[in-house]
């Protein structure tokens, strides 16, 4: 069975922007209802954000329900497998890595992912499937932060909208800071499979994604090679 992995540079329903990357992410499973899952941990489980998620899914034929690690806790193992779907959201990916971690929730993900569970999310929900990637997370300045590795190299989100994303992302590539790895921006995704790009999904006039890497020095940014880019901004 195949792995699947969704990762967005930023938008979709946490910011009410490009409807049409939720629908992509839903429209990978066979499902005819499927369960989509919300985590919200990178945010402490903000409300607002599970107010969105539920306003933007349960409109669109599937099973909405959201795991919440600040309040009374249900059966993260049941939850968890017993999803078509998991959607992380943006926020703090240091405090949320930290949280999955005391709950055990990585396992529980990579069994998910191995059982056909598409994951996928936004910012730190994209950050956190990979090596490393650059995270917000300890405050103004961008630091290299360890991911969870299911995803081989390292990914920076929100590459053309934050100023001083690209200019760093690309400094810790020539510092080995960070392995080479991709660049998303805002209303991009990449669909992976099997640890693989297959597709470059453009959800916004203009957005893309990108290999960025080191060679000889000099820093190489490039169309994702084996990838598909495939523009859905109209849909």
């Amino acid at each position: 069975m195949s792995s699947q992995i969704v990762t967005i540079g930023g938008g979709g329903f946490l910011t009410g922007t490009e409807p049409c990357l939720d629908s992509y992410v839903l429209d990978q499973t066979t499902s005819e209802t499927p369960k989509i899952g919300f985590i919200g941990t990178a945010s402490g489980d903000d409300l607002r954000f599970i107010v969105r998620f539920f306003s933007r899914f349960s409109k669109m034929g599937c099973t909405p329900s959201a795991l919440g690690l600040f309040g009374r806790v249900q059966n993260i193992e049941e939850w968890i497998l017993e999803q078509d779907i998991i959607y992380v959201g943006g926020g703090n990916t240091k405090s949320m890595l930290g949280v999955w971690s005391n709950w055990g929730i990585p396992q529980l993900l990579e069994a998910a992912l191995s059982n056909g569970t598409i994951l996928s999310g936004v910012s730190a929900g994209a950050i956190c499937w990979f090596d490393a990637g650059v995270t917000d997370s300890l405050g103004s300045s961008l630091t290299a932060l360890d991911g969870l590795g299911f995803i081989e190299g390292s990914c920076c989100p929100h590459y053309s909208v934050e100023v001083e994303r690209k200019p760093m992302f690309e400094e810790m590539i020539l510092r080995n800071e960070l392995a080479g790895g991709v660049a998303i921006d805002d209303g991009a995704a990449i669909h992976w499979m099997d640890g693989k790009p297959i597709k470059v999904i453009i959800g916004k006039a203009g957005a893309s994604a990108y290999s960025v890497s080191s060679i000889n020095g000099s820093i190489v940014s490039k169309p994702i090679e084996g990838a598909d880019y495939v523009d859905i901004a109209s849909e």
